[in-house]
This record gives structure tokens, sequence and C-alpha cells, in this order.
């Protein structure tokens, strides 16, 4: 009888654990999904930029300090590429990140891992993608976030507002990482005003914010302050606008969709 009970503590124990040595609910102070563009405007090198972005971040002392600086000094974290509706490439599962051994663990695989190339942008699918991220990790964390970086608006899948919606009843935020640029693509020029688009259109929830990238060549700077501010849960006092006042309006929210179908009469999934 006691070698039975045994038996089943151990694998009770098994079933209980997570990579990384978590256990169901351990406390952090952030759950952070990393969402990251690789559709078809964004090139290898482009692609390759974003990455390193995110490998300089987490090896970055004040990054790690932020994380340092919370009540349980940790933070979860997961990483993912999206591109065209269902396309959504894990790279790294949930994982721990408390202090600079775990931040450069992260970042290494990072950078060992290949990068996805895409067709279309369906932000909404990463969004669906990243939701049930949080149901069936081994974490507890004060904030859950979803973080997404994006050089287009949503033009396939479903519309993108619906989907955000859903996350943020959820009690999810997501964040925003537009990366504006003026080169043109296979599916012409870049929408105007993106910023004002995920200012509109894609954040929401409890302290929701953006930060823009003037290019790829920015990506890195605008990556680090951004995660910095989301792993304190500090909201910029002002929408860090890259060109406009806070009053202009944005792009609506299915324009994206309409320059698809006005390009190539359909495409996509709506």
């Amino acid at each position: 009888m006691a070698w039975r009970c045994f038996s089943f503590a151990v694998l009770l124990l098994v079933a209980l654990a997570r990579p990384g040595g978590a256990q169901i609910g351990e406390p952090v102070d952030l759950e952070l999904v990393l969402a990251i563009d690789v559709s078809g405007s964004v090139d290898i090198e482009e692609g390759r930029l974003q990455r390193d972005g995110y490998v300089q971040a987490f090896m970055d002392r004040e990054v790690i300090a932020a994380i340092r600086a919370g009540a349980h000094r940790k933070i979860a974290v997961a990483y993912f590429e999206w591109s065209d509706y269902g396309f959504n490439t894990l790279v790294s599962d949930w994982r721990l990140v408390s202090d600079e051994a775990s931040g450069r663990a992260f970042a290494t695989f990072l950078a060992n891992a290949p990068v996805s190339r895409g067709r279309y942008t369906s932000i909404s699918s990463a969004i669906d993608y990243a939701i049930p991220m949080f149901e069936r990790n081994a974490f507890r964390g004060t904030r859950r976030v979803i973080d997404i970086s994006g050089d287009g608006p949503n033009n396939n899948g479903r519309l993108v507002v619906p989907a955000r919606d859903i996350a943020t009843t959820k009690g999810i935020t997501i964040n925003g990482l537009p990366i504006v640029n003026n080169k043109p693509d296979r599916f012409g020029s870049p929408m105007a005003n993106l910023d004002l688009y995920y200012r509109d259109c894609v954040i929401g929830g409890p302290g929701a914010f953006y930060i823009v990238a003037d290019g790829f060549q920015a990506f890195a700077a605008a990556v680090r302050r951004k995660l910095i501010l989301e792993i304190a849960g500090i909201v910029p006092r002002e929408a860090p606008l890259l060109r406009h006042t806070s009053e202009m309006p944005g792009p609506p929210c299915d324009e994206g969709e309409r320059r698809l179908r006005k390009r190539f009469g359909g495409g996509g999934r709506f």
C-alpha cells in the first residue's frame, strides 16, 4: 500500500511538471506572448532583424533589471511567428526568465532557431492562436499580454477587431509594435498610418499601448523600450505616435481586406 501511494505521488508530480521546471500555477509578474510578423512583406533580412531585436533585448541589462524589479522577480515568455490564416509557428514555448542567465538562454535559443516565411497578414489568426496559450501554460501571472509586431494591416482570415475583443474579454491585454516603412512589396505601397491602425484596431485591454518602429533598422531599439515598459507595467503618458496627433483618425479596421480585394479581386480567407 505504501509503495502504491508513493508511485501515485511520483506520477502526480510528473503530470504537474512543465518545461523549465515550473509547476502549475507558478506565480510570475507577467505572462508574455511575443507574436512576430513573417508575412510576405517581410523579407529574409527584415525577418532576421526582428529576431535579432528580441535576442538583443533579452540580453539587455535594463530589460533584466525590469524583470528583477517585479514582485515575483520573474516573467514567463513564449514566442511565435505568424502570417496567413492558420500560419503560426511556435518558436519557443513558455520559458521562465528571471535573471541574466535565463534571459541569455532564451535569447540564445531564439538566435539559433530558423525564421519562418509566410504570405498574407492575419493578425486575427495570431490573436486566436495566442489566447489558448495562456490556458495551457504552467504559470499564474499578475498580467497577461500578447505583444504583436507587424508591418501591415490584417488582410487574411477573419476581421481583427472581433479577435481582439475576445482576448480583452478574457482579461488579456494586446500591445502593438507597428513597423512603419515606405518600401513597396508585391501587394503594392504600404498602407499609410499603420500606427493609427494599430491604435484603433489591434491593441486593447487594461493598460494597452503601442510603440512605433520607424523601419526595420529601428526595430531593436523599439523592442527594448517596449519590453521594459511592458514588463514594468508602465503605460506611456502619451501615445508614442510617429507622425500624427492623437486626435487624427486612423484607417478603417478592414482597410487591409479592402486593399487586397482591390489589387487581386479577392484573395485570402474572409
